[in-house]
């Protein structure tokens, strides 16, 4: 499974309106979704028109309109957001729960491609589908927190402008800049989510 830059941008948005949700902001516009993680707005429309017509967000109209979650996080699991962007998570079809496919294997009960892929769809719905948005959301804010970076869409003491979002621009230049050096930003294991919620884990 390889998720693609649409189930990405939906991913983003929806930890976005997450934090949102937790600072206390009711509604986030498209434009500041998009500025926040340097995304193409007209693209991310057609996105959370998706992921509305689901029943993941809604939108308010108007002036001061915008997006927010349709329920709280904790009901919406990472797993069901990637299958409705980029359909079902096993790697051939033939293993698949949801979209299941004959393959040109002439003999499906003894093929160990298959036993070895169903594993790995196993392994991928079991991480996709036990973990919440609110799991993610959760972990994002703490580490935010812990490194004193800003968050994203707060509102500012006594006024509705937000405190300064994440500098997204600025931490890809510093990406670039390193990757130019032969340097590549990688994350070790402890850094995922699943680590952070359960500790040293296996799969």
């Amino acid at each position: 499974m390889k998720l693609s830059k649409k189930g990405e941008y939906a991913l983003r948005s929806l930890i976005n309106l997450g934090i949102a949700a937790e600072v206390g902001r009711k509604l986030v516009q498209v434009s500041e979704l998009a500025e926040n993680e340097q995304l193409p707005v007209k693209f991310l429309e057609q996105i959370l028109q998706l992921l509305k017509e689901a029943g993941f967000v809604e939108s308010h109209r108007g002036k001061f309109g915008g997006y927010r979650l349709a329920k709280p996080g904790k009901d919406i699991t990472i797993g069901a957001v990637v299958r409705l962007i980029d359909g079902p998570l096993a790697p051939i079809g033939c293993v698949s729960q949801t979209a299941y496919e004959k393959c040109s294997c002439p003999d499906e009960t003894h093929c160990g491609l298959r036993m070895l892929m169903l594993d790995v769809r196993n392994a991928i719905a079991g991480i996709l589908d036990r973990y919440t948005l609110a799991d993610v959301v959760d972990v994002t804010l703490r580490k935010m927190r812990r490194n004193n970076v800003p968050l994203p869409f707060s509102p500012a003491a006594g006024s509705v402008a937000p405190v300064p979002r994440l500098p997204a621009r600025a931490a890809r230049q510093t990406a670039r800049q390193s990757a130019g050096r032969g340097r590549r930003p990688r994350l070790s294991e402890v850094e995922g989510v699943v680590h952070q919620l359960l500790g040293d884990y296996s799969i």
